[in-house]
């Protein structure tokens, strides 16, 4: 998995000039096939192994592992998010036993429609179920507190039932506070049949699925046949109603998707230089990776940017595998890269379709080249979180 394999010998004298002084991750490896490995990503390869592998000075506290060490492996990586993803890689292969305590993996929160339920309802989660249940998942939220806030402000619209236990209806059931508040169609003592509930809960579906969008049209076009009707007042609430539906829907990051359409591609600084590296994304998996160059190699000069990026991508493609866990800590670097302050590289989201927005990608291409941020005019809007619609900051 790491490119550079170099053999130390502890008795020769120290000479770390051979090892580039870039950012990399690294293994320390013994003689003994069982002793446990050194694992870690540093900003300067060359440093850190002075350190580690330096001759200790007397009296000092510092950890050194030069006697413990023979063989010295390593990759150079262009960026923090390729660094953190290679590190999971790599300890989750060599230390399959311990690697999530110790890279402190905290699971992304998720809003699950539990839909294998009699009377399904949304909850917030930060696991994954079996494979083949009908349930769906949206995320990844920042936080916990942000998942529950949207699904709250969200099922403020609707009428879909917010308890958590498994329905017996029954008629003398006196019901909640949210069926005499009428937020409810009360279910759990037959205020609605089957059919009306289960319609109910299609339409919050679709409200996560079109980014609110799917209500916008629903009010917009009933605001229209009121004024139409001659229904002012009715036709100006409904307009309130368009606008607290939109000011909802801007208020989630654009990564927030159903999972199995989140897909897209995250661009990345290189370690090769006038190049930018690819991470592909499909159904909330992170693929790997592709190194592209800006400057075409000579039997491609006559292909756009666009087709030589699709090309590129192509090498990156493959099924996701059906291991929860492993999507689960996907989910969990991929929530760590983007809602941090100052990260670095840019993401672009596939629509409806899985197509990607190859105009403003290759924009994104030059200015991650460049160490641009992105401009306040190529931002998507927080709240496009269905189909997407632009590129992240």
């Amino acid at each position: 998995m790491l490119n550079e394999r170099v053999e130390f010998n502890p008795q020769q004298e120290d000479d770390f000039s051979a090892y580039p002084a870039t950012p990399a991750v690294f293994l320390l490896r013994g003689d003994a096939e069982a002793a446990e490995p050194y694992i870690s990503k540093t900003a300067n390869l060359r440093r850190r192994l002075e350190r580690l592998l330096g001759k200790p000075a007397e009296g000092s506290r510092r950890l050194n592992l030069r006697g413990q060490t023979r063989w010295i492996e390593f990759t150079q990586t262009g960026s923090d998010f390729a660094a953190g993803f290679l590190l999971y890689r790599l300890m989750r292969q060599v230390l399959p036993e311990n690697y999530e305590r110790r890279l402190r993996l905290r699971s992304a929160p998720l809003i699950k429609f539990h839909m294998n339920n009699a009377y399904p309802r949304a909850s917030v989660t930060t696991r994954i179920g079996r494979i083949g249940s009908e349930s769906s998942y949206y995320g990844p939220f920042p936080s916990r507190a942000a998942a529950e806030k949207l699904a709250n402000d969200v099922l403020d619209f609707f009428k879909m039932r917010r308890c958590v236990e498994n329905l017996n209806p029954d008629p003398a059931f006196p019901g909640c506070i949210y069926s005499e508040m009428k937020m409810c169609l009360a279910p759990c003592f037959k205020g609605c049949t089957d059919e009306e509930y289960a319609s109910e809960v299609g339409r919050v579906r679709a409200w996560f699925d079109s980014a609110g969008d799917s209500l916008v049209r629903e009010i917009s076009a009933a605001r229209d046949q009121a004024a139409a009707n001659l229904e002012f007042e009715n036709a100006a609430a409904l307009h309130e109603r368009v606008e607290k539906v939109k000011l909802v829907a801007r208020e989630v990051p654009e990564i927030v998707q159903r999972l199995d359409r989140l897909a897209g591609v995250i661009v990345q600084p290189s370690v090769v230089p006038e190049c930018v590296e690819f991470f592909a994304l499909r159904a909330g998996r992170i693929l790997g990776s592709v190194n592209f160059s800006i400057a075409p190699p000579e039997h491609t000069k006559s292909q756009s940017m666009e087709s030589r990026i699709g090309q590129a991508l192509q090498e990156v493609i493959a099924e996701p595998s059906g291991n929860m866990t492993e999507l689960e800590e996907h989910l969990a670097i991929l929530k760590r890269w983007f809602y941090r302050s100052n990260r670095a590289g840019e993401i672009f989201l596939a629509d409806g379709k899985g197509n990607l927005p190859m105009r403003r990608l290759v924009r994104g291409v030059g200015r991650v080249l460049r160490g641009e941020k992105i401009g306040d005019t190529e931002l998507q809007k927080p709240g496009e979180f269905g189909p997407a619609k632009g590129v992240s900051h």
